[in-house]
């Protein structure tokens, strides 16, 4: 004999507002006395820690 049991539906996973979902973040790599901007780096997001859902 098979019980059906209804199953909770999941939560809705919504989008890390700083990385957008993607889990990574783009900085501003600046070099010299004059911070002189010479390109970007791409690192992880710490506010969702990579995994691009937003925190609770």
């Amino acid at each position: 004999m098979a019980t059906s049991q209804s199953k909770a539906p999941a939560p809705e996973v919504k989008d890390c507002p700083v990385c957008k979902g993607t889990g990574e973040v783009s900085r501003t790599v600046r070099v010299g006395r004059r911070h002189r901007a010479v390109g970007q780096q791409t690192g992880l997001c710490l506010n969702c820690l990579g995994s691009g859902q937003a925190p609770n």
